[in-house]
């Protein structure tokens, strides 16, 4: 059976590709490998997260699922005084977004291989970002909006990308049953870009 992205271990092949991408006017260069999700590219739906998403210098961030990282590298450049935790269940992932990490300078980032929050069961979060894993289903979906709110400090937020088609609407209506306040920032070819705020 093939690998998906959101397996542990990956046994696919390896295919290692090293290319840039301009992120939020910023130069950034990834090394990515088979086995991993969106491997050629940063893409669409990353790309939209990336520019809409919105904190302050010194934020404590969680990014969920960060493949090789480029969300979370991203959000340690905006968070330069602060800190950024980046989890992934693919071990493969992970040391690519460590290399990835070094490749740019970025030293305010530490990432972990977990199964969702599992390395991070006793943190507190200003931010949480994740582009989900659509295919792993829509309890693991939800399973991040949980986790994200249990590990979000008050007045903090989670941002998620998710496409329409994908299930945005019921992606919405359960951030509505957790979050005081569910805002969608972006519209823009058919992905939506959610902020749910916990009082």
């Amino acid at each position: 059976m093939p690998d998906h992205y959101y397996t542990n271990r990956p046994t696919t092949a390896h295919d290692r590709k090293v290319w840039d991408a301009v992120l939020r006017g910023q130069r950034l260069r990834f090394i990515s490998d088979a086995g991993v999700f969106s491997k050629g590219n940063v893409d669409y739906g990353s790309r939209t997260l990336i520019d809409a998403m919105d904190f302050s210098v010194d934020a404590n961030v969680l990014d969920v699922g960060c493949g090789y990282g480029p969300i979370g590298l991203a959000a340690a450049r905006i968070a330069s005084k602060g800190h950024v935790t980046m989890v992934d269940v693919n071990s493969r992932a992970v040391e690519l977004a460590r290399e990835n990490a070094l490749a740019n300078g970025i030293h305010n980032v530490t990432v972990l291989e977990s199964d969702l929050f599992e390395a991070v069961e006793d943190k507190e979060f200003d931010v949480v970002l994740s582009n989900p894993p659509i295919r792993a289903g829509k309890e693991v979906v939800h399973a991040i909006f949980e986790g994200a709110y249990e590990r979000l400090s008050s007045g903090g937020a989670l941002w998620i990308v998710i496409q329409k088609k994908q299930g945005a609407p019921s992606a919405k209506q359960k951030l509505e049953s957790l979050f005081a306040e569910v805002e969608e920032v972006t519209k823009d070819k058919g992905y939506r870009i959610y902020k749910a705020t916990k009082k």
